[in-house]
């Protein structure tokens, strides 16, 4: 078997990877980076991403106090205390950083949170609307950075084990072209972006029915990071909840369905409904926590949402690639009835059980007493519609995953945690394989961000490597 001496070798180059290997290169250290994809633009989340960096939906420049109480508004105490404040306090660094290494960003749309958004923002249009924007500039930014400082990207590598030596990390094998490679290190950084593509671990501890899922995502987020640190005997947090939107059904097989539209704001409006004709979820804590409901669902592939064309020009026309039209212009299909009762024929539910939920539901919003249904339906976050103006409509509905919330548990400096809560010497992990900031324990799932926590930990693993495993 082939050996190759580094000081870190980093495993994944998307955002995280990366931004490790880049910081360590600068320093003069040996980094190496291994990614499974073997083209030069190689498929993973950060490439395609959406591109806005935020924190709980605040802007990576606001106080940190306000972004510290953001995250902990989601995850409660579910998160960390170290890890939640080296988010909250160096995201606005991490953000700089960036802008000195030559990522580009604007503000797109009213938000205040997408006051740094990856430039150029991404197509509104086409299979392709990634290539040449956001995540693809960047990505190919900071390799060509990592190159100049003398690190280097080994594509078509794909890790395989750890190397573990008296509970020490101290390198890894991986596959290149179909050989094994040992590769000799002082730290390994796991990046590879989480397990939302490997079925097995999906229906460990997603869904009863990951094949029946949408993969929203670049496919190719294995899990291998998560096996290999499984296999070395480290702590791992919070697997059961992952980041994603809900889509049209015919995105299983139609990808001018995916990653756009969503379905959330239609959804957050009316009401959704299993194959019984009964609600299952709180529709009003938006489209994560849905999808998320959905995912669970014996049959992910049998739910429906139902509203009327007052939803459908209203919430179904908001959001930048809005439902309304988008969803027919790329060949959806939106069911159509003048009742609810001709509406349950078209979609297979049953007529007079969907009529009850309906009057239920337009009687709790007309008392403004949703909170009494069963399940109770919030209207904090999302204001509920009634469902009364003809035509009426409904559209089979999937749960598209886009990247896992849980994985490795990590301290604040990325350092990889045992049982005990004690951290690995010479492991670490950063980005979305790293689990323990977003998902949470609340009724709902705390989304906070995977491009900056990505860029955070990055840059902080790196730096407790070089203070106390490769000069210290």
């Amino acid at each position: 078997m082939d050996k190759i001496e580094a000081d870190a070798v980093v495993v994944g180059a998307g955002i995280a990877g990366l931004v490790t290997a880049l910081r360590l290169a600068e320093q003069g250290m040996k980094a190496v980076v291994l990614e499974q994809g073997s083209q030069d633009k190689y498929p993973c989340n950060t490439r395609i991403a959406g591109g806005a960096f935020h924190v709980a939906h605040q802007d990576v420049a606001d106080d940190p106090k306000v972004i510290r109480d953001a995250i902990t508004k989601r995850m409660g105490d579910a998160a960390r205390d170290d890890v939640v404040n080296a988010l909250s306090g160096d995201i606005g660094d991490a953000a700089q950083w960036l802008k000195k290494k030559g990522v580009r960003f604007i503000k797109v749309g009213h938000e205040s949170y997408r006051k740094h958004t990856l430039a150029p923002p991404i197509s509104t249009k086409g299979r392709n609307y990634w290539e040449g924007r956001g995540g693809d500039v960047m990505l190919r930014t900071l390799a060509n950075e990592l190159e100049k400082a003398g690190g280097k990207i080994l594509r078509g590598t794909r890790a395989k084990h750890l190397v573990m030596r008296d509970g020490a990390c101290v390198g890894l094998q991986a596959e290149q072209a179909s050989s094994l490679v040992e590769f000799a290190a002082r730290a390994v950084v796991i990046c590879d972006g989480g397990f939302h593509s490997n079925l097995d671990f999906l229906r460990e501890f997603i869904s009863p029915a990951p094949e029946k899922l949408m993969q929203r995502n670049a496919r190719t987020g294995n899990g291998d990071g998560l096996r290999m640190a499984r296999e070395a005997g480290a702590q791992l947090t919070g697997l059961d909840r992952f980041y994603g939107h809900v889509l049209a059904k015919e995105a299983m097989t139609n990808d001018d369905l995916w990653p756009f539209p969503m379905m959330d704001l239609v959804c957050a409006a009316g009401v959704v409904v299993d194959a019984t004709a009964q609600r299952f979820m709180d529709e009003g804590l938006g489209g994560v926590t849905m999808a998320n409901a959905i995912a669970r669902q014996v049959d992910p592939l049998g739910t429906t949402v139902i509203f009327d064309s007052a939803i459908w020009n209203g919430p179904g026309r908001e959001y930048l690639i809005s439902a309304n039209p988008t969803l027919v212009t790329s060949g959806g299909t939106l069911h159509t009835a003048p009742d609810l009762r001709g509406l349950a024929a078209q979609v297979g539910l049953p007529a007079e059980a969907l009529e009850r939920t309906v009057s239920d539901y337009n009687t709790a919003v007309d008392a403004a007493a949703t909170e009494s249904l069963v399940p109770r339906r919030s209207a904090g976050g999302h204001r509920p519609w009634p469902i009364r103006q003809a035509p009426f409509h409904a559209v089979k509905l999937c749960a598209g995953i886009t990247y896992t919330m849980g994985g490795i548990a990590v301290d604040a400096e990325g350092r990889v945690l045992n049982p005990s809560n004690e951290p690995m010497m010479g492991l670490y992990a950063a980005g979305c394989t790293a689990g323990g900031v977003e998902g949470g324990a609340l009724e709902q799932v705390a989304y906070v961000g995977g491009l900056t926590r990505s860029a955070v930990f990055a840059l902080r693993a790196a730096d407790d490597i070089l203070r106390n495993l490769v000069t210290g």
